[in-house]
């Protein structure tokens, strides 16, 4: 088998993804162009362990802990995107920049830590003793 063509076709594959990465705004298209990588990495390990006939198959026991790690990172990179999705309503990068929560209303604590309702502190130890 010649070595050139999964060569230059896990180069397509990389870059395909590269592409994907920098290109999408959508948090799951980025995703799904880390794991093309991911493949195309793969298949150049597979490639040159068969090229290079290792007696030992590292290339493809590296390749098999690629796909473990892949599966781990697709797992909890889908959790968070759930997640800020559910939180945000939207998955789109360019508007997810901004990490800080959303204020909520019931959140009524000011900058120094006070809260901002009108029972005393002194009520207030009475009446939770």
């Amino acid at each position: 088998m010649h070595l050139a063509y999964p060569a230059v076709l896990a180069a397509l594959l990389f870059a395909i993804g590269v592409y994907g990465v920098l290109a999408r705004r959508n948090a799951i298209l980025v995703l799904m162009s880390v794991e093309l990588m991911l493949n195309a990495v793969n298949l150049n390990l597979v490639a040159f362990d068969v090229w290079l006939r290792d007696t030992l198959h590292a290339g493809q026991a590296l390749t098999l802990f690629t796909i473990a790690i892949a599966a781990a990172e697709i797992g909890i990179g889908l959790a968070i995107v759930l997640t800020v999705h559910r939180n945000r309503g939207t998955s789109d990068i360019d508007r997810l920049r901004d990490t800080a929560e959303p204020p909520q209303p019931w959140d009524t604590a000011t900058e120094d830590g006070a809260t901002t309702d009108d029972t005393p502190t002194g009520e207030k130890a009475e009446a939770t003793a």
